[in-house]
């Protein structure tokens, strides 16, 4: 009896029926490369609705360069930019993982990789693009408005007390002060210089065009992108990566958790907060939140 089935299911065979039970990407031998999408908007873009931030794409980044077999890590990058601060922490984090579990990371820029959004790019060690891929935005940027003139007019009084001689620096229902604005400008050209540092300790030699054109806050598309340096090559994920690592390169999307376990982890989706709001406070919420996402985005014509 145990003959006949020895006839039957020889032991190769028995060994491959096993092999396919296994998820691909834990098959010994195979090559792996985990990728990850970091896309939208950087930091908060209204209180009650976060964007991209560390807190967000870390457990995910960290899964990545987990994985088993894992020769390289892909990061799809999407975003127009937001919170300097925010931008740099995960700069930061995906380079220290690299570090540890001594992976190359290459990133595949889709749409745009501008202001934050291109300083997270620099974290490859490879950035390849779209030829109608928009890179770099390297400045900053911050805005208001002023209604005095409109507060003045519908005959509102502005009332403002504080402790501190520059508390209200900037406040959009009070006339401009140039030493105010002069205090904002320093601000930004200080985070600027962190900014162009990072750039050109990431990219190095590969930079191509002067300071005075790659650091204006300029951007350009694909090609142009590659001829200054800051991107390697136009390229997709799916042929760069089957050009690298052969046609069975297994290519698994490492996303956040979803659903009950995500709930369990305290970790919910940008927005979820407002489920408990009343329409009064949520809507505004959502207007605002949207209205701001598409002004940036609109920025780079998306």
């Amino acid at each position: 009896m145990s003959e006949q089935i020895s006839d039957r299911v020889g032991l190769p065979d028995l060994v491959d029926r096993l092999k396919r039970l296994v998820p691909a990407k834990f098959r010994p031998g195979g090559v792996v490369v985990p990728v990850v999408r970091l896309s939208g908007v950087i930091g908060a873009v209204t209180p009650l609705r976060p964007g991209m931030s560390l807190a967000g794409v870390a457990k995910t980044l960290e899964r990545a360069f987990a994985t088993k077999n894992a020769k390289a890590v892909a990061l799809v990058i999407n975003s127009p930019g937001g919170s300097p601060v925010q931008s740099r922490q995960i700069y930061l984090r995906i380079r220290q993982l690299a570090a540890e579990k001594k992976l190359p990371v290459l990133v595949f820029v889709e749409d745009v990789a501008a202001s934050g959004g291109y300083m997270i790019a620099c974290a490859g060690d490879e950035i390849f693009c779209d030829p109608s891929s928009i890179l770099g935005s390297i400045g900053v940027v911050g805005g208001s408005f002023g209604f005095v003139d409109l507060i003045r007019k519908i005959g509102v009084e502005r009332r403002l007390y504080t402790a501190g001689e520059h508390k209200a620096t900037l406040d959009p229902f009070l006339p401009e002060n140039p030493e105010d604005v002069g205090r904002l400008k320093q601000l930004q050209r200080e985070i600027h210089a962190i900014f162009i540092a990072l750039v050109k300790g990431s990219r190095g030699a590969r930079l191509k065009g002067a300071d005075d054109l790659l650091f204006t806050g300029e951007y350009w598309a694909g090609e142009k992108s590659v001829s200054l340096g800051l991107a390697d090559a136009i390229g997709d994920l799916r042929s760069t990566l089957r050009a690298r690592y052969g046609d069975k390169v297994l290519t698994p999307v490492i996303a956040p958790a979803t659903g009950m376990l995500s709930g369990l982890l305290g970790r919910r989706s940008a927005g979820a907060g407002t489920a408990s709001l009343d329409g009064i406070q949520g809507l505004p919420d959502g207007l605002i939140s949207a209205l701001e996402t598409r002004a940036i985005w609109a920025k780079f014509g998306f």
